[in-house]
């Protein structure tokens, strides 16, 4: 069903999504270290992890409980980061930007609290290990999101010259083809990212 779609030619079509979705993550991890009037806000969504976590270690089975948790909550969130994208792009938009906020709060916190050396154990410990999948399937999902967008915006120029219409059914059609393998393949990385996050981070933190 895939073979012969051009994924040279759509990954190229891609970059600029790509590189917006990385510029948004990296606004909202400057904005959580800069951005002190936003601390009570952040201290919510800080709250709302910590809340996940101890339903998770008051479980019979933490591990397990732990894969299956942040497996699926990822892997729901990023399947509505690419096609909730359709809503003008605003959805993915905010959460990459509110993903980095969050990321860049909690490090500042880290180093204020306790130091540069506490925060780098965190960073190098708690969050890259599993990070460094996560993180970058993310920002992929959210390049879709945003070409979600795109396109629905062109969905609008429809409106007012309706012989482009044929042409956006086609191209949409194809680009949510294209969607699906993408997809799998994020859902793939993200089960490697939670068994790396509740089996290797944990470990590494408690040594």
């Amino acid at each position: 069903m895939f073979r012969n779609l051009g994924w040279a030619e759509h990954f190229r079509t891609m970059r600029t999504y790509f590189g917006i979705s990385a510029v948004l993550f990296l606004a909202g991890i400057v904005t959580g270290i800069t951005a002190t009037g936003l601390s009570d806000f952040l201290e919510q969504q800080i709250k709302g992890i910590k809340e996940l976590s101890d339903m998770i270690n008051q479980s019979s089975n933490p591990t397990l409980m732990a894969i299956v948790v942040i497996f699926f909550n990822n892997a729901k969130i990023a399947g509505l980061i690419m096609y909730l994208g359709f809503l003008f792009g605003i959805y993915p938009a905010i959460l990459m930007v509110l993903n980095g906020m969050v990321i860049g709060y909690l490090m500042h916190q880290y180093y204020i609290v306790q130091g540069t050396s506490s925060m780098l154990e965190v960073l190098f410990k708690g969050i890259l290990p599993h990070g460094i999948i996560e993180i970058p399937v993310i920002i992929l999902a959210s390049a879709y999101g945003l070409r979600s967008g795109n396109i629905a915006f062109r969905w609008l120029g429809c409106l007012v010259n309706s012989s482009r219409a044929k042409t956006m059914a086609k191209e949409t059609k194809r680009y949510v083809i294209m969607t699906v393998p993408v997809l799998l393949g994020i859902v793939v990385l993200l089960l490697v990212a939670s068994l790396i996050e509740s089996t290797i981070t944990p470990h590494l933190l408690n040594r």
